[in-house]
């Protein structure tokens, strides 16, 4: 199976995911008093439409290249993550709004049970994470990852539900908007977290150089061709889940033109024979001198 279609299979998971946890999540806030559930079940639900924006940005992503887009469609990925950010920066600002609602207002202590929900829900969503993490490494998928974190900033806002909630239950009356407060605190994490998504996401939009150790992989490898005597400048950008890289190649300056066409094609091709998730490589003859 190739990376475009494990990434898109691994969303598929959670959007199904998602939409199981949002109803549990909000049937078990209403009917067990608890708001910070139910703030809880409104981030599941902006997090199935984030899932859902990253599916459409892996299967755009997919396209082939064309005349318009000679290095393909990938860069619609942190494109996504933008979006992606934006659903989470989103649901930060309902989460706060709401707390500090329920916060002003007097309601019942919630009950014991939810925390058995809680419990399961963290464990659900810290497996999650950890899959989908996973696979946004295998694919290089860039929303991919930021809907790994959305799983951990879900598994985050429901650790602090379970602890207002269990403050709630053993302190007991004066107490009953804990589990609000810790929803609040919550939303800190999940503004920390949008940050660490968007800041590769920026990275790769800006092509900006953050991949040291595929360069000096690169460099290793070239070296094993045959006539490659060193390699020079090597520039790498990021273009959805593929590598495309410029590079220098250093050979011997008396041989022929057909001759240095000849090893830079056999260079390319050695590359990405040893190297997955290469696109274009574009090598640029220098002579020895």
């Amino acid at each position: 199976m190739d990376n475009e279609q494990t990434a898109i299979r691994t969303t598929y998971f959670s959007i199904i995911g998602n939409t199981i946890l949002a109803l549990i999540k909000g049937l078990a806030g209403f009917f067990g008093n608890s708001y910070a559930l139910i703030a809880d079940a409104i981030e599941s639900i902006t997090d199935i439409f984030s899932s859902l924006l990253v599916l459409f940005g892996l299967k755009y992503a997919k396209r082939p290249a064309d005349e318009n887009h000679p290095y393909g469609h990938g860069k619609i990925e942190p494109l996504i993550t933008f979006l992606v950010v934006a659903f989470l920066v989103t649901s930060a600002t309902i989460i706060a709004y709401e707390s500090i609602q329920n916060i002003r207002t007097p309601h019942e202590t919630p009950k014991s049970w939810t925390l058995i929900v809680l419990g399961c829900i963290i464990l659900w969503k810290e497996i999650s994470y950890r899959i989908v993490l996973k696979k946004s490494k295998e694919t290089n998928s860039t929303s991919l990852r930021a809907d790994a974190w959305h799983h951990r900033s879900d598994a985050i806002t429901s650790i602090m539900a379970f602890l207002g909630i269990s403050i709630a239950l053993i302190l007991g009356e004066g107490y009953e908007t804990a589990d609000d407060w810790a929803a609040l605190f919550a939303t800190a994490f999940i503004l920390y977290n949008s940050y660490l998504i968007f800041r590769p996401a920026l990275g790769e939009i800006m092509d900006e150089h953050l991949y040291d150790d595929l360069l000096d992989e690169i460099r290793e490898e070239s070296i094993k061709v045959k006539g490659i005597i060193e390699t020079e400048k090597c520039f790498i950008r990021k273009a959805g889940m593929k590598y495309h890289v410029d590079l220098h190649a250093i050979v011997d300056a008396q041989i022929s033109v057909k001759e240095g066409h000849d090893i830079s094609h056999q260079l390319k091709d050695h590359l990405r024979n040893e190297i997955p998730n290469l696109g274009h490589v574009l090598i640029h003859i220098e002579p020895n001198e």
